[in-house]
């Protein structure tokens, strides 16, 4: 199917500058504006409605070998949110961007086409590494971070940042816990402090039965300052033909109904058999939303792995049956009616116990790297985007962490909001830490192994 021309969705865009080190990032950058997501309880809300994410991941070019920003290639995005809108998706979670480029044109259209982002922070280069996340957790690698915070913070349609992605994949590397955990303080202490609104901060965890859950545990105890806003989870195990029960995702129902904070799929889509899709109808009933706040599939473009919904080839997208079936299933999928079960109140949960499957001890986290504490006050600056020199291996001893932080020593506080606005490739490439392989190559998921990797399910 020839891909469509984009339809009057852009206003008169505003220009955006480069902020200085030490100037907040406060410009109007989006002339589209849309109701940002919050949360209460255990589920995101548009306004006083409950939200749902009903989305895909997108990410075209994944799996070329070469990290590129789809943000930021507006013609391209202008092309791919008439395929948005027909799927009926409300949004979209993109893996790695540039964040020393201009993204206005992109967001302004998804959010006139009423669709959000979830944005992983990480990047390829710029992300914690499992083998060594001591050293890996550093002032170089949270510049970046709060470097793409600052160029997406002000658009209105920013639903969520993820603060990493799959960095713990087996029982062995639970060790990673408190450097996540970390560094989603850090990102949500920087909005606060940068005097951005309350946007949510959460992580996206690997299909790993053994310490999903413990993980969940992990990211919401503790004190407000260290609990997660949310949290999210790969998860493949319904694999059409199934069920709510053959799938086991009625285990996964029960385990998170008291959790006290949003839950959601931050990919699904099982390609073992046909994929047709079956799951969304579950997905998006009562038996589901009392716990979950729907999720996002896995993918959008086909990058050689047979998870995409469309092939893209130059200009010209084709849609597949994949696209067809996930079409359907959405239009059918109803959002229930007084909350889907919801709780509107947030509690902590208690911190995992060490154990054979949880490397850790107590509920200290490392303390934010003093090079990485003055951003706080002055800004992150410029970011290195895509093509930075990396920071896995850039920790010395004037830029890593030193010691432990206080529980609520950094306790965040809301702010005004400011005034704009065969799973390869990527799914089982797991290898460097907190970035999602997924949208790479076999050869770049290989050489990361080779250096011990990046969390990139």
């Amino acid at each position: 199917m020839k891909s469509f021309g984009v339809f009057g969705l852009i206003a008169a865009l505003s220009a955006s500058t480069v902020a200085a080190a030490g100037t907040p990032v406060l410009a109007v950058r989006a002339s589209t504006t849309v109701t940002p997501i919050t949360v209460t309880g255990n589920a995101f809300y548009q306004g006083s409605s409950r939200f749902y994410i009903r989305g895909v991941a997108y990410q075209p070019g994944g799996g070329t070998g070469v990290t590129s920003d789809p943000i930021a290639n507006s013609t391209a995005c202008l092309r791919d949110i008439a395929y948005f809108q027909k799927l009926g998706i409300n949004t979209i979670r993109v893996y790695a961007v540039d964040n020393t480029a201009n993204h206005d044109t992109c967001m302004n259209a998804l959010a006139a086409a009423g669709i959000y982002l979830v944005l992983d922070t990480d990047t390829p280069k710029y992300s914690l590494n499992r083998a060594d996340p001591s050293i890996s957790y550093n002032s170089v690698y949270l510049q970046s971070v709060f470097a793409t915070v600052d160029a997406f913070a002000n658009y209105t349609n920013t639903l969520a940042f993820l603060s990493g992605n799959e960095v713990i994949n087996n029982s062995t590397n639970t060790n990673c816990a408190p450097y996540v955990k970390a560094v989603t303080r850090d990102i949500k202490q920087y909005i606060g402090s940068r005097g951005y609104r309350s946007i949510p901060v959460g992580y996206s965890a690997a299909d790993v039965a053994e310490n999903q859950y413990l993980m969940a545990e992990y990211m919401n105890c503790g004190t407000t300052d260290q609990r997660s806003d949310f949290y999210a989870i790969n998860d493949y195990s319904w694999c059409d033909p199934s069920s709510f029960t053959t799938s086991g995702w009625d285990v996964l129902a029960k385990n998170y109904t008291n959790y006290g904070i949003p839950v959601f799929m931050s990919e699904y889509g099982c390609i073992t058999n046909t994929r047709t899709f079956q799951e969304v109808a579950a997905l998006y009933n009562t038996e589901m939303t009392g716990a979950f706040s729907g999720g996002l599939v896995y993918e959008y473009s086909n990058e050689g792995n047979g998870y995409g919904l469309v092939d893209i080839s130059g200009d010209t997208v084709t849609t597949t049956s994949q696209f067809t079936y996930l079409q359907t299933a959405f239009a059918n999928a109803t959002d229930p009616t007084n909350g889907g079960g919801a709780n509107t109140t947030s509690a902590a949960t208690t911190c995992p116990a060490e154990s054979s499957d949880w490397q850790v001890t107590g509920d200290s986290l490392p303390a934010i790297p003093s090079k990485a504490a003055a951003y706080m006050t002055t800004g992150a600056g410029t970011g290195p985007g895509l093509a930075g020199a990396g920071s896995q291996e850039a920790g010395t001893e004037d830029n890593e962490s030193t010691g432990t932080a206080t529980a609520g020593s950094g306790a965040v506080t809301a702010t005004a909001s400011s005034s704009s606005s065969t799973k390869s490739s990527a799914a089982s490439g797991r290898a460097m830490a907190p970035f999602d392989v997924k949208p790479f190559s076999l050869v770049f998921v290989v050489f990361v192994g080779l250096i011990g990797g990046m969390a990139l399910l």
